[in-house]
């Protein structure tokens, strides 16, 4: 198969989809390789690395999109990139399509098979190439909201750890998956006094017995979140339904019992964002205020430490883009199965229902 990368031109995004090692294993397996030149360098590769590894480098997006069967990126489309993708070609990368109407529209036009990292399953329905970073976007989430409670970035003034004789930061932490999870501990860590929430009590239990001592666990409701808040300094919203749009757990209302200057952190922008007032921010201009309340609402969070992200994103995508090369994609979902939650747009036609509703159109099921 002929495969290709382009660079991610998406505001700030410095991570690429396929790191040397994965182009040479490619290439040793019979596959071609076009990456677009300078595509990996903010992630610390170089161009010469990708050609040692047997790629083979083109100027432009626009010859890679052009010459390449599949095309393997980081984040989805925008809408330069729109015209370039073809009837047939396999792109396979992050869509999250439930928030994003333009680009479900334009994918829907191309005639595309869009197979979304988002939701490809393990047989136990867990997510594998949402893991690695849903586990960076929890770290980094914390990272960045102990920054802007900083009183010169907008904050209240409040250090997360506090000192001997004065009160730590108080967290509070909606979602206890896999980026709640890690937000929790690296809060936990920096000396937080942290709550973390869901819905599962099973997931509760399992929270409160691997939770360092000042994390506790709390059921999540409306009234328990608004209990919290009058009291929090800094809320990581890290809820996610899997393909579909996130709930918004707080309102426009119930900014107004917290203090001013404390934080929000919306992790589940790309799925449309866990706040009524959330919308999408970039690493160039990350926060915003609304009711004194600030927002940081950053798109692709994991961006920002490309090095880091791209070897765990890759470690855990590159298994998959091999079995489409080798198989094509039908061959790969009929021999494994977690592919076929993958596929959620395919010639012309949705064929993930929580795409379909999100926009009240017809579903289809996928015939292999």
């Amino acid at each position: 198969m002929i495969i290709g990368v382009p660079k991610e031109i998406k505001n700030n995004e410095n991570r690429v989809a396929l790191t040397p090692a994965g182009v040479k294993e490619l290439v040793r397996k019979g596959h071609t390789v076009y990456i677009q030149e300078s595509a990996g360098e903010n992630s610390g590769f170089a161009n010469a690395q990708y050609m040692a590894a047997g790629g083979i480098l083109l100027p432009s997006a626009e010859e890679v999109y052009t010459i390449a069967q599949m095309i393997v990126k980081v984040k989805e489309p925008i809408a330069e990139e729109y015209s370039l993708i073809r009837k047939g070609q396999i792109v396979f990368t992050y869509f999250h399509f439930a928030s994003g109407e333009a680009l479900t529209i334009a994918m829907l036009e191309s005639g595309a098979t869009c197979i979304a990292y988002e939701t490809v399953e393990n047989p136990d329905r867990t997510l594998p190439l949402l893991v690695p970073m849903s586990e960076v976007a929890g770290r980094m989430s914390v990272q960045e909201g102990a920054r802007f409670l900083e009183k010169p970035q907008g904050g209240k003034g409040i250090l997360m750890g506090g000192v001997p004789g004065v009160k730590p930061a108080r967290v509070l932490v909606l979602g206890g998956g896999i980026v709640g999870y890690n937000a929790a501990l690296m809060a936990a860590g920096m000396g937080a006094d942290v709550t973390i929430t869901d819905i599962s009590l099973p997931r509760l239990r399992y929270l409160q017995e691997i939770m360092p001592a000042n994390v506790r666990t709390l059921f999540s409701s409306t009234y328990n979140i608004e209990l919290e808040l009058p009291f929090t300094d800094l809320v990581i919203g890290a809820v996610l339904i899997p393909g579909a749009k996130a709930p918004h757990l707080i309102s426009r209302g119930m900014l107004s019992i917290m203090r001013k200057g404390s934080v929000l952190v919306d992790v589940a922008i790309d799925q449309g964002g866990c706040f009524e007032t959330s919308h999408p921010t970039t690493h160039a201009n990350p926060v915003y205020e609304v009711d004194g309340i600030v927002h940081y609402c950053v798109a692709n969070i994991p961006g920002a430490v490309p090095q880091t992200s791209t070897l765990a994103l890759t470690n855990a995508t590159f298994p998959y883009v091999l079995e489409i090369a080798n198989m094509g994609w039908k061959e790969a979902c009929r021999h494994n199965k977690g592919l076929v939650p993958g596929v959620n747009i395919t010639d012309g036609k949705i064929v993930y229902p929580a795409v379909a509703e999100a926009f009240g159109v017809p579903y289809e099921r996928l015939k292999l």
